[in-house]
């Protein structure tokens, strides 16, 4: 296992080293669908990830946001965001990450989260506990909605009704709102307790593997949005400290029975 996390750590490093040396110049930029947008860093990065993953372990499979699939049915499974943040990076605006996670039989065992615009690196390792910088970290104590900070997705063109039905059940009962449009960002933010939870309706695995184990090696709960355990299938999720997390999923169970 010391050899997967150290790979891990390593590869988000110099993944950063990369972002940052790009991240004020002009990039080249696609569309992957609508308003969804990718750079020749991203693809970039991803292969500085997989190249090293192959190397070192061939026969682990791999899933990235950019388009490798390789060997999914593997015991071992990679699942990369090698630019997660891409719309911020795209305007320069300094809140991105590298997310890293890795699944072992169905079981989120690993999540390595680098932020390089703070050169945090966040590691969270299945019985081992949730690290920033080397130093423990653990989710916020919070016992009342009305005393929290959260997070909440940006996408909410793709799913209008139930997330701005949830939106608002959740305005009116949490302190305040943040969409800060990076998944390793707020996860990294909800394991060292600086935010108390956040729902998200469209991320995908590699938005989400790493802080899995993350949030919950520091003490939190990580859930689809119907409260079963998350898998590299998994869209959608809740995340937060113990004591909130039944009040949240219930306005989450009740907004989708209002409005899918």
């Amino acid at each position: 296992m010391k050899g997967i996390v150290n790979l891990a750590i390593e590869a988000g490093k110099e993944v950063g080293k990369l972002l940052l040396d790009n991240f004020d110049k002009e990039k080249r930029i696609e569309s992957k669908g609508d308003r969804d947008l990718v750079t020749e860093i991203d693809k970039k990065a991803e292969e500085i990830i997989v190249d090293k993953i192959k190397t070192k372990f061939p026969s682990h499979g791999i899933l990235g946001e950019e388009g490798v699939r390789k060997d999914l049915g593997n015991d071992y499974l990679w699942i990369i965001d090698p630019l997660d943040g891409t719309h911020n990076y795209i305007r320069n605006i300094n809140i991105f990450g590298i997310s890293i996670g890795v699944v072992y039989k169905g079981d989120f065992i690993l999540g390595v989260i680098y932020i390089p615009g703070e050169n945090e690196l966040y590691v969270g390792e299945k019985d081992n506990g949730a690290y920033k910088n080397g130093e423990r970290v653990y989710v916020s104590q919070k016992e009342e909605l009305k005393e929290c900070s959260i997070s909440f997705d940006s996408s909410i063109r793709y799913s209008p009704r139930p997330m701005l039905g949830l939106l608002d059940k959740l305005a009116q009962k949490v302190f305040n709102i943040r969409m800060l449009g990076s998944s390793a960002r707020v996860l990294s933010y909800i394991a060292e307790g600086k935010l108390d939870l956040t729902v998200e309706f469209n991320d995908k695995p590699w938005d989400f593997a790493a802080g899995v184990c993350l949030v919950k090696e520091a003490g939190g709960i990580f859930t689809d949005l119907k409260g079963q355990s998350p898998t590299y299938h998994t869209v959608g999720y809740i995340a937060s400290n113990k004591v909130i997390y039944p009040q949240v999923l219930n306005l989450t169970m009740l907004s989708l029975k209002e409005h899918l």
